[in-house]
């Protein structure tokens, strides 16, 4: 018998917040103890952020660079969730950040790449093995002003978790070929039964926020993948641009079919662990290393996949790919040639793919092939080998404000309480605020 998706993991797998969700902090610089002879202290600070307390992704790449460099201590802080943007921000303003640390990519948040290089925290990154590792089109995530100020150490895409042998027991077929009105034609029938093929956290706008953009990576940024860039330079806006429009209607089509759970425009992340854990709901909206932390956490008694999210009939589907999980370096540092050349060692091929396999993301590369990708991903296997992939759009926005609203906005299409165009005018006036 298949077992649903197991329920342990709580609102840490299950939201995508504009960065990936991540929001740890550390505290203090590295250790100022340098020799009389002027050489720079061989003991740095690593500080990152992680939802999951059993992953060792990063304690890992700090042992295998101490082993590798006898001498050199590294130390690593890992520290709670809901203060990550915040602390991270104050530290470094204030002088005693960390010398290397998790970053986020883009400019949408306090502790992005964008944001802290733009006050001068940032050391810029120059050697070409190591600015390699970005992939092309996802070079101003991690740049500022034409330099590169960090590099991302692992990738995820958003994604449905779904549980294909539970949901085939139901009647229910959905695949990397399928489209939105495969998903529609599916839901009033499993609805009927007392079950929902998709659950959905909809009085938290994060998760809404994750599906919006699942769908627009396809109607929109496919098309147009310098959709951001038009919109920056006035060319366009979320109220005109037919895409948007379209990925808010497939929101509300969902909704109106019964895809998703009763009471899904007022839930949280419970019901959606509560109704998988009883077998009811058949998949979810979040990072794909989300399957790789229920299924630690059933002990080998689920069994889930990862895909992108059907695409309207007559639109290519495209996965929404997410670099958001980045490594920089403090530019105070009193060891710039360590904290460099810890860098270097984090994106080296050898080390990407075993923090990829501790973390259940997937190795960065310009180059995504099916022999990087761990089992759960392989239904994917062959659009991320034909490149059929786009950046999480909102990475690239100008503030936080404009997912948020897009996020609260979708809750509002839920309740009947908004109109499309009232959404995407308000995250047209975000853009500007």
């Amino acid at each position: 018998m298949t077992h649903p998706i197991n329920g342990r993991r709580r609102a840490a797998v299950l939201a995508l917040p504009l960065a990936a969700g991540l929001l740890l902090a550390a505290c203090g610089g590295g250790d100022t103890s340098g020799g009389s002879n002027g050489a720079e202290p061989q003991s740095i600070t690593l500080s990152y952020a992680s939802a999951n307390t059993n992953e060792k992704a990063w304690e890992t790449l700090a042992k295998d660079y101490m082993a590798a460099h006898p001498g050199v201590t590294i130390k690593t802080n890992r520290l709670a969730l809901n203060a990550y943007n915040q602390t991270l921000t104050t530290q470094l303003q204030a002088g005693n950040g960390p010398d290397v640390f998790y970053v986020n990519a883009g400019t949408g948040q306090a502790g992005s790449v964008g944001q802290l290089a733009k006050s001068g925290n940032l050391a810029p990154l120059s050697d070409p093995s190591v600015t390699s590792v970005i992939p092309k089109g996802y070079e101003n995530l991690y740049s500022y002003n034409g330099k590169v100020y960090g590099v991302p150490n692992s990738q995820a895409f958003a994604a449905v978790i779904y549980n294909d042998e539970l949901a085939k027991q139901n009647g229910v077929t959905l695949t990397s070929t399928s489209t939105l009105q495969d998903v529609l034609s599916q839901c009033s029938k499993v609805k009927s039964a007392g079950k929902s093929i998709f659950g959905l956290a909809g009085g938290v706008p994060q998760n809404p926020g994750i599906l919006s953009m699942m769908i627009a990576s396809s109607t929109v940024y496919g098309p147009n993948e310098n959709w951001n860039a038009d919109r920056a330079a006035g060319k366009t806006t979320f109220a005109g641009t037919q895409g948007w429009q379209q990925a808010l209607q497939s929101v509300i089509d969902l909704n109106k079919s019964g895809c998703f759970q009763d009471g899904a425009a007022g839930a949280g992340f419970d019901a959606l662990t509560n109704g998988a854990s009883q077998g009811k709901i058949f998949g979810f909206f979040a990072p794909s290393g989300a399957t790789k932390d229920i299924m630690d956490a059933a002990g080998g008694h689920v069994k889930l996949v990862a895909l992108a999210f059907p695409a309207p009939q007559g639109v290519k589907t495209y996965i929404t790919l997410n670099l958001n999980i980045g490594i920089s370096g403090n530019a105070k540092t009193k060891s710039p040639k360590l904290v460099q050349d810890f860098i270097k060692f984090a994106v080296s091929p050898d080390e990407v793919k075993k923090f990829a396999d501790a973390q259940g993301s997937i190795p960065v590369g310009s180059n995504i092939s099916a022999s990087d990708l761990l089992p759960q991903y392989q239904p994917v296997a062959g659009m991320f080998e034909s490149s059929q992939y786009r950046p999480f759009g909102a990475d690239s926005w100008p503030n936080g404000k404009v997912y948020d609203a897009l996020g609260t906005g979708v809750t509002g299409l839920l309740t009947g309480q908004k109109t499309i165009d009232d959404v995407l005018k308000s995250m047209d006036a975000a853009w500007g605020s």
